[in-house]
Order: C-alpha cells, then sequence, then structure tokens
C-alpha cells in the first residue's frame, strides 16, 4: 500500500490520538465561539488546527509565539489604519514592507520563536485588508480576531496536553541517544581515514545535532523535567562537537607519522576503535593504559603525540557520555554552556523578504487594477502563505503542495458547504458533517510528506464551509472565493520560483566570508563559549554547504572543501587555546601576540601566495613554549601549532587548485 494512502485507510494509533485531539480542540473552540456570539467563529477552529502539533510543548511554545505575533500583528494593524486610512494606496505599501520585514526576521532567527513574527506578518493582513474602505471598524475587527485566535489556542493546548500527552521531553532521550551513537561512530570513521565514510558521517552527526537542539526549544515549556534535560542537552551538543573536533585532529596527526613509526602504535588505535564500537561508555581502563603508553621513552615524539591526543579524545568521549546519561536522568549539569550559536544570513533574509513584499504587490497591483471584490482574498491568502513558507528554502514545493490542497478542497467544501450544511439544524449535526472531511485531513497533518497538502485542505474546507457572517451559503460567493484563493497562492508560489538562491558558488562565496570573519573572531572570544559558538555555525554553514556538494562536482566541492578547511583550522585553533591555557602565566603575553598576527592573517583570507603567513608568529610562540618546563600540555599545544600552520599551508594550496580549475 502506497504511503500516501496507509496515512487514511490504515493510520497508526499516535496519527488517530493527535486526530482526535485536534478534532476535540477545534470543536470546542467553535462551540464556544459561537455560544460568545463571536463575529467570524471559523477563526478559532482555524488557529487549533494551524498551531495543531503532535507534542504536547510544542503546542504550548507554538501557541504563545502565535500569542506574541498576534498581539504584535494587531497592534500593527491598527496603528497602519490609523496612518493611511485615506490612502489605501500607501496602507498596501505599507504592509508589503512590514510583511518583507516579518519574513527576513523570521528567516534569520534560528529559534522556534521566529514564529512570532510570522504570525505578526499576516496578521496585519486578517485584520486590516477586510477593513480597507471602512476604516472606522478596524478597532473592532482588531479585537474581535485577537479574542478568536486566543479561543483557538487555548482550545488547542488545552486539548493536547490533557489528552494523550506525547513530551517533547522523552523524545529528546531518545534522540539524544542516537546522536550519540551517531557521534561515536563519525569518530570511528575519522579515526580510520575514510574520506568518504568520513564526510557522510560528520554531515549526519552535525545533522542530527542541528534536529535535536531544535527541539529542546519545546521542551522547556513542559515542567522542571523538560527544563533540564533541555540544559543537559546543550551540554551533550559541545561535546559531541568536541568529539568529532578531537577525531579529525588525531587523524591530521596520525598522518604526520611515517610508515614505520605508524605501524608501531597502530595496535592502540585499532584497540580505540574497537573499544568505541563494542562499548563507548567503558573507557577508563583503556585510558590508563593509553597514558602510561604515551609516556613511554622509546617511542619517538611524533608518536608520544599521537598517543596523547588519543588520550585527550578518549576523556572528551567519557564527557560526553555522562552528559548523555544526565540527558536521560533529567539532571542537568552545573557547567552548562549557552545554546548552539547559528549562521544569520542576512542576505538571503532580504531575498526571502523580497519574496513576501513583491508577492504582496503583486496581488495589490491587480486588485487596485480590476477593482474586483474577492481580490482582496487572493491578497489575504497570499500574504498569509508568503509569510509561512518565504522563509523555507524549499518554499517552491511546499508552495505545490498547499496549492494543491486548496484543489482537493474544492469539491469536499462545494458539497458539504452548499448542499449539506443548509440542512443541518444544531451544533452536533455541524461537528458531524464538518468533523468527518476534518478527521482524514488532520490523519494525514501527521504525516510529514503529507502536511502541507493536508493542512491547506483543513484550512481552506473550514474557509469555504463557513463563510464570513452575513454572506450565507451563496454559490455565487463561493464561485467567486475559489478562483481567489487560487491567484492568492499560484501568485505566492510563483514568486517562489522566480525569486530564490540559485547559484551555490555565490552562496557558497558568501559563506567561505562568513567563515573567516567567525575564525578572526575566535582568536578573541572567550575560551569557555567559543566551542559552542564556532561549532554550531560551523554545524550549519557545512550543512548548507553539503546540499550543493553534488550540484556542481567542480566548484560546488572547491567551497564544500573551504568548509572543512575551516573547520579543521578552527578545531586547531581550540585545541592551541585550551593547551595554552593550561601552561605557564608567563607565556600571556606571547599568546596574545600570537593570536592578535593570527587574527590580522585570517582576516585577509587564504591565498596561493601566503602560505607561509603564519611562520613568523608561530616561531615566536614556540620559541617561549620551548622555555618552559616540559609537560604534557606543553607538547600538545607544540603540536597543535604545527598543525594550525600545517592546516593553513594546505587551505592554501586547496585555494590555489580552485582557481586554476575555475
Amino acid at each position: 500500500m502506497r504511503d500516501s494512502l496507509q496515512a487514511f485507510l490504515a493510520p497508526s494509533a499516535q496519527a488517530v490520538q493527535f486526530a482526535v485531539k485536534t478534532l476535540l480542540g477545534g470543536g470546542l473552540a467553535l462551540w464556544l465561539a459561537l455560544r460568545l456570539g463571536l463575529e467570524q467563529p471559523q477563526w478559532a477552529l482555524m488557529t487549533a488546527f494551524i498551531v495543531a502539533q503532535p507534542l504536547s510543548g510544542m503546542v504550548v511554545q507554538k501557541g504563545l509565539a502565535r500569542l506574541l505575533g498576534t498581539m504584535v500583528g494587531t497592534f500593527m494593524a491598527v496603528v497602519m489604519m490609523a496612518l493611511f486610512a485615506q490612502t489605501p494606496w500607501l496602507f498596501l505599501l505599507a504592509f508589503a514592507l512590514w510583511l518583507a520585514l516579518c519574513t527576513a526576521v523570521s528567516t534569520m532567527l534560528r529559534s522556534a520563536w521566529a514564529y512570532s513574527f510570522v504570525l505578526a506578518g499576516y496578521t496585519v493582513a486578517i485584520i486590516g485588508l477586510p477593513a480597507i474602505g471602512k476604516p472606522h471598524v478596524i478597532f473592532d475587527e482588531a479585537i474581535a480576531r485577537s479574542t478568536e485566535i486566543c479561543l483557538g489556542l487555548v482550545c488547542a493546548t488545552l486539548s493536547s496536553a490533557l489528552l494523550w500527552p506525547q513530551r517533547v521531553e522523552r523524545q529528546l532521550v531518545q534522540q539524544a541517544r542516537d546522536t550519540w551513537l551517531a557521534g561515536v561512530k563519525a569518530v570511528c570513521q575519522a579515526l580510520a581515514g575514510e574520506e568518504g565514510d568520513s564526510r557522510q558521517g560528520l554531515l549526519e552527526v552535525l545533522a542530527r545535532i542541528v534536529a535535536v537542539d531544535a527541539q529542546r526549544e519545546h521542551a522547556w515549556f513542559e515542567g522542571e523535567r523538560g527544563r533540564q534535560r533541555a540544559i543537559a542537552l546543550r551540554v551533550l551538543s559541545r561535546d559531541l562537537l568536541g568529539m568529532l573536533r578531537l577525531a579529525r585532529g588525531v587523524a591530521r596527526q596520525w598522518r604526520q607519522l611515517g610508515a614505520d613509526e605508524a605501524q608501531r602504535v597502530a595496535p592502540w588505535l585499532q584497540e580505540v576503535q574497537a573499544q568505541l564500537q563494542a562499548q563507548p561508555g567503558e573507557l577508563s581502563e583503556l585510558l590508563a593504559r593509553l597514558r602510561e603508553a604515551a609516556l613511554d621513552e622509546t617511542l619517538s615524539a611524533t608518536q608520544q603525540l599521537c598517543l596523547e591526543r588519543l588520550a585527550v579524545l578518549l576523556l572528551r568521549v567519557a564527557e560526553a557520555r555522562r552528559a548523555l546519561q544526565a540527558v536521560e536522568q533529567g539532571q542537568a549539569p552545573e557547567d552548562a554552556p549557552r545554546a548552539l550559536s547559528w549562521h544569520y544570513d542576512w542576505q538571503t533574509a532580504l531575498v526571502y523578504g523580497a519574496r513576501s513584499g513583491l508577492t504582496f504587490l503583486a496581488l495589490a497591483a491587480f486588485w487596485m487594477a480590476t477593482g474586483w471584490t474577492h481580490a482582496i482574498g487572493a491578497m489575504l491568502l497570499g500574504a498569509v502563505v508568503c509569510s509561512l513558507f518565504a522563509r523555507l528554502e524549499a518554499a517552491p514545493a511546499i508552495g505545490m503542495m498547499f496549492l494543491r490542497g486548496i484543489f482537493y478542497a474544492l469539491p469536499v467544501a462545494f458539497f458539504v458547504g452548499q448542499i449539506l450544511m443548509p440542512q443541518i439544524d444544531g451544533f452536533p449535526m455541524l461537528a458531524l458533517v464538518l468533523g468527518v472531511p476534518l478527521f482524514f485531513g488532520v490523519l494525514g497533518m501527521a504525516k510529514p510528506a503529507l502536511a502541507a497538502t493536508s493542512t491547506s485542505f483543513c484550512l481552506h474546507l473550514i474557509v469555504l464551509c463557513l463563510p464570513p457572517a452575513g454572506v450565507g451559503y451563496d454559490v455565487a460567493y463561493f464561485l467567486n472565493e475559489a478562483p481567489g484563493m487560487l491567484l492568492g497562492v499560484g501568485c505566492a508560489v510563483l514568486a517562489f520560483k522566480l525569486i530564490g538562491l540559485r547559484d551555490p558558488v555565490w552562496h557558497g562565496r558568501r559563506l567561505m566570508q562568513a567563515i573567516l570573519l567567525d575564525l578572526g573572531r575566535l582568536t578573541r572570544r572567550d575560551l569557555g563559549r567559543a566551542e559552542n559558538w564556532f561549532g554550531g555555525r560551523m554545524a550549519d554553514r557545512l550543512l548548507q554547504l553539503a546540499r550543493h556538494y553534488p550540484a556542481r562536482p567542480d566548484r560546488a566541492r572547491s567551497r564544500w572543501d573551504d568548509g572543512v578547511a575551516g573547520l579543521d583550522l578552527g578545531d586547531e585553533l581550540l585545541h592551541l587555546r585550551a593547551c595554552l591555557a593550561h601552561v605557564d602565566a608567563d607565556l600571556t603575553q606571547a599568546q596574545q601576540r600570537f593570536l592578535q598576527q593570527l587574527d590580522e592573517v585570517l582576516e585577509r583570507g587564504p591565498t596561493p601566495g601566503r602560505r607561509d603567513a603564519l611562520d613568523a608568529p608561530a616561531t615566536e610562540l614556540r620559541q617561549a613554549l620551548a622555555a618552559l618546563a616540559p609537560s604534557i600540555e606543553r607538547r600538545l599545544a607544540d603540536a597543535a601549532l604545527s598543525q594550525l600552520q600545517n592546516g593553513w599551508r594546505q587551505w592554501c594550496h586547496l585555494r590555489g587548485e580552485a582557481h586554476g580549475l575555475a
């Protein structure tokens, strides 16, 4: 059976529970709206469907974000109408700018609270557009819409929290465990030197870290245990990024060994890999033996450094294991860092903001040119679709699914709204007639691949079956409203296809500039917070670069290699600073001079003619290290300094090859 049919004919128990909760929450919101005599009770029902989420914490967080965005949008609608009541074209222009701004900000924010800006954008359309030509009703419209939306929020939240609650913080435990296992697998692949598998493993664990961190904010709204697990998850993300950093550093250090030297210490590397694959949590005995082996005077200095870095890696693996246990037990460690920092791309935000603003202006120009009354509905729907999807990279595909949902809703809505609805009397029959098609729609919402189409089906079914007050069940209204819906969504989808970021080389060049900027800031940033700050941003950028990797095997691959080179250079810089932090305090001035000179070198970027740019500052720091008493930290710092130089030379060489290829 096809997956799409299985979602409706053989749904899972979780999907049925989600459908029942959503229908009960929406039904309660509609009943209360009718009992309270609200002007457009369908908005309460629609809100309950819009905020519906399978997990309870997601509903609470999304509901609060929607409430905040609704309040801001309501205020802006009243202000704009007060300023431009006599000049509708200025109101439309001001709203287009506001919609573009909200879309741009929601694109830049990498937080669940970005949804507040989505709501702040299209709430102005919901309240302000119907009031064009009658500005005296704007305040009443604002109060009515806010009341209906808040009623839907409360009912949806209560239904989700009381009926079969599925808590995000419980899901986090399994997601954290899967991310931990993926991290251990990536570490083993990096140690084995398998380039293809190492790249795939790196991307997999980075994607998992990003995904599980996105769920962390939802767990914050699920009580004390949820908050504790959310904090512990920040520690786990930091330690997993540290594991990847150290594993790649060990692999780079191992490549410095000669064939005979590598063969002498190869059994230790193989034993570490075997232990990580078998029992990654039991490392204390192996760690003790590895530290003892690193003191063997028959080994060369390079061999000792390899074993010492391998021991540091095992320490970080053990720390990550303890962080995983903290997530499982719901106990936040005391040294929890801040949340991961992500790449903020203002240029992409401007492009996606332009999608929203220009789409609305095109629809507004059509309305002013034709005077078609139902074009206001097209403007409203276009604003809603742009607010929801213009900020997404997959906006064209999602927009087409949303458009497909309208086509599915039209025949069902005509049968229900024009044939059945005029025959019924009383709320129970209304709930039955609307509930049956909506139940199947919510079953589709529970499946990610069908969510956009099914959500569109449900929302447009409600709009067409519950028309505004004073319209009634009018076929003429239906026949005018349906083309308006198709026009609004179709114009938005066209804008998504025409306005976008299609050049992976240009995209990679901007990411390259951002990486160099962050590497320079990494020389000055507080070491305690630098790992999460740099690791999170690089994870986000590498995932973006990987999407273009197979598209252009020549130039796109060079951008991916640039990203990996920047990651490795930043990792060695972090490792160097961590080692220097445990060395004698007399080294402070030499370290500061080196970091300052490194910042200047990074600001100019890697080029073939600047391969030796780090030699002079590195020599000065190495001389200062040589004057100190021998210690493991000093040897590790000296090795990290050498790796930093080698990484810079290789990056400059890579840039030379890339320019030659281009």
